[in-house]
């Protein structure tokens, strides 16, 4: 099999590569540490993946450390980060060792975020295990952890040395795990990529390698447009303002996909319903949605308490509520000032009775 080229994401100071194919934590990454000879390698993971991909791969790497963490969202937050600062300093890492985020999104975040501060930051690298962190979460360089009134309220940007994407390891993600991701790819189709949309629709999500460096190059171009989330780059919050706020209101019993879907079904209809879009957009998201078995309605959450959770949300201004919506498939705007009644009517239309 010939081996692709990576895409290349321009970063604050210079450039790093995402490789995306299987077998890349076999070979690509002990030659990226080797050739850097750090001092130390540290790979952060959780206790799920330590023996599938942790161990095996310390045992690869020179002068390396294991530390895990436990598995779960619920689990990013500053308590873990200082415990994290203290297996550092006892595994011996000082400013010339490297960091490695093996996992999914929340690794990545964590485990970044405490490389950009731990002895005011060294070297970082992701290597994301999941399908929503290989074409989401391990690109661009934001990297934070949650506060009790919000999602990644505490943050940094980081950019990494490389992004190993190991689409082997996505063998052993769980199914739920899996349609997660696609609910990403869906946002990047609707971004910027409506022939992947069409794909998806006509295809589902193959050739996996594929479809995950097409819905990638959608987060890269806006990266390189917009590092630091002044304008474009907000366009891949599509969806993230009501799905954060159904994750933090269900106590993160939605997982960070599922309330993705549905929050770019809600998206879209508030685009609809503000006359940004064609009628018959909705129904068009809703359909892929469906198709890779995505939600698109919810009955255990109350939408007064969606839009109080949604006040904490950083893509507000004064107070204003702001949403990323439509004026159709790849075509992605910022709108403020949306009124409140208008987001409760587009969340009560989608919550169904139990």
């Amino acid at each position: 099999m010939a081996v692709q080229q990576p895409l290349t994401v321009q970063g604050a100071a210079s450039s790093y590569p995402v490789i995306v194919r299987p077998g890349a934590l076999a070979d690509a990454l002990p030659v990226l540490v080797r050739e850097h000879r750090f001092s130390r390698a540290i790979v952060i993971t959780n206790t799920t993946l330590a023996p599938l991909y942790g161990e095996p791969l310390v045992e690869a790497l020179p002068d390396a450390t294991l530390i895990t963490v436990p598995d779960g969202e619920q689990h990013k937050t500053l308590d873990t980060v200082s415990r994290l600062y203290a297996d550092l300093l006892a595994a011996g890492a000082d400013r010339s060792s490297v960091v490695i985020g093996l996992g999914g999104g929340v690794i990545g975040d964590m485990a970044g975020f405490v490389a950009a501060t731990f002895m005011r930051g060294i070297a970082f690298i992701q290597a994301p295990t999941s399908l929503l962190a290989m074409v989401d979460a391990s690109i661009g360089g934001k990297v934070g952890v949650d506060l009790p009134q919000g999602k990644n309220l505490v943050g940094a940007f980081k950019d990494p040395l490389a992004v190993i994407a190991d689409t082997a390891t996505l063998r052993t993600l769980p199914e739920i795990e899996w349609r997660c991701g696609l609910a990403e790819v869906v946002k990047a189709a609707l971004i910027a990529d409506p022939p992947l949309l069409d794909h998806l629709l006509r295809h589902g999500p193959e050739p996996a390698d594929d479809v995950i460096r097409r819905a990638a190059a959608v987060k890269i171009g806006l990266v390189e447009e917009d590092r630091l989330e002044h304008g474009p780059r907000a366009f891949l919050n599509l969806g993230h303002t009501f799905g954060h706020a159904v994750e933090q209101v269900s106590g993160y019993a939605w997982k960070h996909g599922e309330a993705v879907a549905l929050g770019l079904a809600a998206a879209a209809r508030l685009s609809e319903q503000r006359g940004l879009c064609a009628s018959g957009l909705a129904g068009q998201v809703e359909s892929a949605l469906a198709a890779l078995r995505l939600p698109t309605r919810y009955t255990d959450l109350d939408p007064d308490d969606l839009w109080r959770a949604m006040q904490h949300d950083k893509k507000w201004r004064g107070g204003a509520a702001t949403f990323v919506l439509l004026h159709g498939i790849g075509q992605p705007v910022i709108v403020p000032d949306v009124p409140r009644e208008d987001v409760i009517e587009v969340l009560r239309t989608l919550r169904t009775e139990p």
